[in-house]
């Protein structure tokens, strides 16, 4: 069955055991996630990603299937999900197991997605749909934060704070965060402290190197790689912000294939393109159509995956895939 993402207080997780949550808004997933799981189970807490259960089920089985006198309950959280992981699902769902929580954070998933088709028909599980935060809902967020610390703050400055976070709900709660932090030491907080404390979610060179590559300048992609010697931190930051710019191009690209004034849509985008971004996001556009733009995302969710797992190579996995992409 269906439910919004705010009617989940709604559910009994003791009677819904499956959910499967999809969409890019990574940061309502987590805070999902923490709000009604993670809080209530605390210990007992499993992950897993598609690609370890598909690889290795029996593992994945053993771990739902298996009873300890210390293990009560146990929630399992599955990333990066996709219509492989359906028939092991349906087999899930025939055993009817209990003390057992199950949720499935996947990305896009249409309409013809056997997974989406199986959460949605079947009562037992939940499907929720995780849809991306525009600047009214963060700048609530961002609002509310100030009212319960009691910090007078101007929306000029809450813009700059939605404008800094790239329209990610994630990054804005990290920089609340650090606000938080800073107030528990200080009395007060003027605006020009919290710019000082808050930083842009991408650094100038990760920015001009993924607007490079998205505009297929290999020789400049390349030049930049070269000129910076990138972290293993640095290489995670270059992934995400380029996931980022990839679902911003994605949406741009979806409305020009409805309405054919690119300046207009670039114009009136939110949030907003500031006025020396607009060239080269419009030679993006032109350089990238929809479906390169999807799969760019979906190898962008792969490749963060791989540079966990091979830190020690992180910038070499990361530098070939911006230069291939650049091409």
């Amino acid at each position: 069955m269906i439910i919004k993402s705010y009617e989940l207080n709604k559910i009994d997780v003791n009677t819904n055991k499956i959910f499967l949550m999809y969409g890019q808004n990574e940061g309502l997933k987590n805070e999902i996630t923490k709000k009604y799981f993670i809080n209530n189970f605390k210990e007992n807490i499993y992950r897993y990603d598609e690609k370890e259960i598909i690889d290795n089920n029996s593992d994945f089985f053993n771990g739902i299937l298996s009873r300890s006198f210390f293990e009560e309950k146990k929630l399992f959280i599955i990333s990066r999900v996709t219509d492989k992981l359906n028939n092991i699902i349906e087999e899930v769902i025939e055993k009817e197991m209990e003390d057992i929580t199950i949720i499935l954070n996947a990305s896009i998933l249409d309409k013809k997605s056997k997974l989406r088709k199986l959460f949605e028909k079947n009562k037992k599980i939940v499907c929720v749909p995780v849809y991306e935060d525009n600047t009214q809902t963060l700048s609530v967020i961002a609002r509310d934060f100030f009212k319960v610390n009691k910090i007078s703050i101007s929306q000029e400055t809450i813009n700059l704070l939605i404008d800094r976070s790239r329209g990610d709900r994630g990054n804005l709660i990290n920089e609340l965060n650090k606000i938080e932090s800073y107030i528990k030491t200080h009395k007060n907080v003027s605006s020009e402290e919290i710019i000082k404390l808050t930083d842009l979610a991408e650094n100038y060179n990760v920015s001009e190197l993924l607007d490079n590559c998205l505009s297929k300048n290999s020789k400049k992609t390349i030049n930049i790689l070269n000129e910076n010697n990138f972290s293993f931190e640095d290489c995670i930051l270059i992934i995400r912000s380029f996931s980022n710019k990839l679902k911003r191009l994605q949406k741009i690209q979806k409305e020009y294939q409805k309405n054919k004034n690119l300046d207009s849509i670039i114009s009136s985008f939110k949030p907003p393109i500031f006025w020396k971004d607009k060239d080269i996001v419009r030679k993006q556009v032109n350089k990238n159509d929809l479906e390169k733009i999807e799969d760019m995302i979906f190898k962008t969710n792969d490749i963060e995956l791989l540079i966990k797992k091979n830190s020690e190579n992180a910038i070499n996995i990361v530098s070939d895939f911006i230069i291939n992409t650049s091409k």
